[in-house]
């Protein structure tokens, strides 16, 4: 075995030299050729943009890039096809390294249930705005006459109204009716005198009034029970759209009430 002559200063030193360099020559080549070499060092792949795309086909479409994807979230989006993607991580234009696996959310396949929100007597603008905070969407709108111009009188899903609390799916379309207001046009009320009271309902309900407040009045000889014996406003008043119309009526029973404090007005 050769001897490694040290016995002058300069050969010690020129054998430490050797030896630094040496590991240095290691050094360097483990991290600047070995290591690039084993890990791809230095060659990356800009990550695709993957939103709208579906999820059908993105594992060949990823596979042909040396990328991976892996499904970390799901929620549902009204009006979106399921399995689309709604967002990505790492980002769109980013530089990654070959195989590296891409995060995405996509929306689900069946819609979440939620609690139906109350939007009865609330104005038409704060419907609209709770409905978009609930996950639902406005559907048709129809019109009533009511003196609460622009308000939710009724609230329905599927032709039916649809108390609040009950559940129903995300994305749902609520039809809502809506109060028209009193109006300006007038026409003449309607004489409902001496008509049954079920009768005298509907022809009132039927151009567009409403029935106010029943009071029973003595009968008349003559009479029949149930009979409306006055109205206010009489027949042939104007009113408008929406209007009320208070009844006095004698009572359902064959013998009339006996009150003193029943009187005609």
């Amino acid at each position: 075995m050769a001897k490694i002559s040290t016995q002058s200063r300069s050969d010690l030193l020129i054998h430490i030299g050797i030896v630094i360099s040496l590991i240095l020559v290691f050094f360097l080549g483990f991290f600047f050729v070995y290591l690039p070499f084993t890990t791809n060092h230095g060659e990356s792949i800009t990550v695709p943009d993957l939103k709208k795309k579906s999820v059908e086909g993105l594992e060949e479409f990823l596979d042909s890039r040396d990328l991976r994807y892996e499904v970390s979230d799901c929620t549902f989006v009204a009006n979106v096809a399921p399995l689309t993607i709604l967002a990505q991580y790492p980002l769109p234009g980013e530089k990654v390294k070959e195989g590296r696996k891409i995060y995405i959310t996509v929306v689900s396949r069946t819609a979440p249930l939620i609690k139906m929100p109350k939007l009865t007597d609330m104005t038409h603008r704060s419907a609209q705005q709770l409905l978009k905070s609930a996950g639902l969407e406005e559907g048709n709108i129809s019109y009533v006459p009511d003196m609460a111009q622009n308000a939710v009188l009724r609230q329905m899903y599927n032709g039916r109204v649809i108390e609040p609390g009950q559940p129903i799916a995300k994305g749902s379309k609520i039809d809502l009716e809506l109060g028209e207001g009193l109006g300006t046009a007038q026409f003449e009320a309607p004489s409902v005198l001496n008509m049954p009271l079920d009768e005298a309902k509907i022809v009132i309900i039927g151009a567009g009034l409403k029935i106010g407040q029943l009071m029973e009045i003595p009968a008349e000889e003559g009479q029949a029970p149930g009979t409306v014996v006055r109205q206010n406003p009489d027949g042939g008043s104007s009113v408008r759209i929406g209007d009320i119309i208070d009844l006095w009526v004698t009572p359902q029973s064959a013998e009339p009430i006996e009150n003193d404090n029943t009187q005609q007005e």
